[in-house]
Formats: structure tokens, sequence, C-alpha cells
């Protein structure tokens, strides 16, 4: 018997919750507490500042890229307004709401507010990801070549490899219409979904014929994610810390990876994932959860200045609409 949505849901936010609970509870039983704390204590105040504004630039690099992917889909009715004050409370809507996608379904719904072409909308946050992901992974690859003398890790390595890999595939099935098409045949019984998808395919393929769009935004990925290594090595800085910026270049771009799985705001995913990376380089693991820990801090900031841009303005938040619900409600619409 399928579940129902309400039930989906639950199960949802029961998964995400009891991920980033039981690693947060992890490293809580392999760290020293006090000598965390005596870190925090002693943290140069002015470099954390500095690391927030580093994050807001990040975020400002971020909101640059779905503009430009907004454009390069033809969507020149929506308002650049518009786009920054749905981009903001999408940050609110993945930290806080109880979907794994809840930020990208508030920018869809913010667009097809504005513009007829709701399957257009929907692709532009589909590119806006795995655009996004082909600039870490290029960070990843180059960071890799420069910093193999520093590290040379089978399972970092072995990382890369299926970053790209993987990036490859996606890339692959969504822009090749065969092979899309044929991944599509498992929807055969649901005609509307099939199509629909097909419908989302020809939207996403548009930026194939902008392939300097499609370049720029690559390129525009890949800054974000140097500003955000940047931020990570000034809190370790903050912390008294001083090691090779090549590291960070490396590690951020797959603690990013791993904070995409399902959790609270990638909370206790990311706090592992460096703990795992940087305790390779000699870092206390103390030390190492305590840098990711004030990026989160500062995700959560920013996060929050979204809340206040939603309370302002009446956006809708979505309550369970997955990816595919508010698809077919566009489609439908």
């Amino acid at each position: 018997m399928p579940l129902s949505s309400k039930a989906k849901q639950f199960f949802s936010t029961f998964f995400r919750f009891a991920l980033s609970g039981l690693l947060l509870w992890y490293l809580y039983t392999r760290m020293d507490i006090p000598k965390m704390l005596d870190i925090f204590r002693t943290a140069r105040v002015s470099l954390l500042v500095s690391a927030f504004l580093i994050f807001l630039v990040c975020n400002i690099v971020l909101l640059i890229r779905w503009t430009l992917i907004v454009r390069a889909l033809n969507l020149n009715d929506v308002p650049f307004k518009v786009i920054t004050r749905y981009f903001f409370i999408g940050l609110f809507g993945n930290l806080f709401l109880p979907s794994a996608i809840g930020g990208d379904v508030i920018k869809a719904i913010g667009l097809c507010r504005y513009s007829p072409e709701r399957s257009k909308a929907v692709a532009s946050i589909l590119l806006y990801r795995l655009l996004g992901f082909a600039g870490i992974v290029l960070l990843a690859a180059l960071a890799l070549i420069f910093a193999y003398h520093l590290i040379n890790e089978p399972s970092i390595i072995g990382a890369v490899i299926l970053m790209a890999a993987v990036s490859f595939l996606i890339a692959l099935v969504l822009m090749v219409e065969k092979v899309y098409a044929f991944g599509c045949r498992i929807f055969e019984r649901l005609p509307k979904v099939k199509e629909s998808l097909m419908a989302l395919h020809y939207d996403a393929v548009l930026i194939k014929g902008r392939p300097d769009a499609a370049a720029k935004a690559v390129g525009i990925s890949l800054l974000s994610q140097i500003v955000l290594a940047v931020a990570f090595y000034v809190n370790a800085r903050a912390l008294g810390q001083e090691y090779s910026f090549l590291y960070f270049l490396l590690f951020i771009p797959l603690i990013c990876v791993a904070a995409s799985f399902p959790s609270i705001g990638g909370l206790g995913v990311r706090e592992a994932g460096s703990a795992f990376l940087f305790t390779k380089i000699g870092m206390s693991v103390e030390v190492a959860v305590s840098i990711s820990f004030l990026s989160y801090i500062f995700m959560v900031l920013v996060g929050l200045m979204g809340g206040v841009i939603y309370m302002m303005s009446g956006a809708p938040l979505p309550q369970s609409q997955t990816g595919a619900d508010l698809f077919l409600k566009q489609k439908s619409g």
C-alpha cells in the first residue's frame, strides 16, 4: 500500500533529524568539549567577522549564477529584485523547512508567480544545481592536481573521480534526448508525468544553445566554491590554525557534496566530513568541527535574512510538495 503524502513527509523529516542527530552524537563522543569551548573563546573576532562577510559574498555570487541561468532561459519578465527576494527566501527554506528541496521549491514558485513559462522556472532550478555541481567537480579536480604532493589519500582521490563520473553521467542523461527519453520509459503508465519530464528536458537543454551562458555559470560556480574555501580558511585562521590554502580548495567541494545528503541544513554531515578530511592533515577533530560549525552559524544568519524577507513579502512556503509535484501542478495550471 503506497504511503500517503503526510507519511512520506514524516519519514523524510524523521530521517533528516535522525541523520543529523546521530552524526552529532558520534562526534560528541569523540571530542573534548571543554577543549572545543576554549577554541571558541580564543577565536579572533575580527577574522570571524571577515569570514562571515566572505560567506555573504559567496551567496551573492550564487545569486548571480541563478540570475544568469534565468536570463539564459529567456525568463526576462521576472525582475531582478524578485529573483533576489526568492533566492534569499530559498536559503531560509533550505535551513528550516522539513523538505530536503524546500528552498528550491520556493524559488521555483517565486518565478512561476511572475512568468507564464513555468516549466522553464523549474528548469532554472535544475540547471542551477547541475551547473553548480559542475563547478564543485571542476574545483576539486584542479585542487587535486595542485595539492597531490601535499596529500596522497586514496579515499579522497577516489571521491573526486566518482564526483567527476557522476557529473558526466548526469549531463549525459539530461542533455542527450535519446538517453533521457529512454530513462523516461519507466513512466510509460503515467503519461502526464512522462510528458512533464520530457518538457523539463526540452527547457533545460535550451542552455545548450547558449554555451557562453553555460560556461559563465560554471565559471561562477567555480568562483563561489573558491570564495567559500576562503571563508573556511579565514575561520581556521581565526581559530589559530595555519594550513595551506590548497587543502581548503580540495576539501570544501567534498564537504559541500557531503552536506547535500538529507539532513537539517547539512548539520552533522558537514561536521563529520570536515572531521574526516581535516584530521588527515593533522588538525584536531575539535578544531575541524569548530570550523565547520562556524560555517553553519553563518548559513543560519544568512538564512534568517531570508526569513526576514519572507515575513516582509508574504511569499508562500511549501509544506509537502516535491519537485515533481510542483512541476506537474505548474504544467497543468
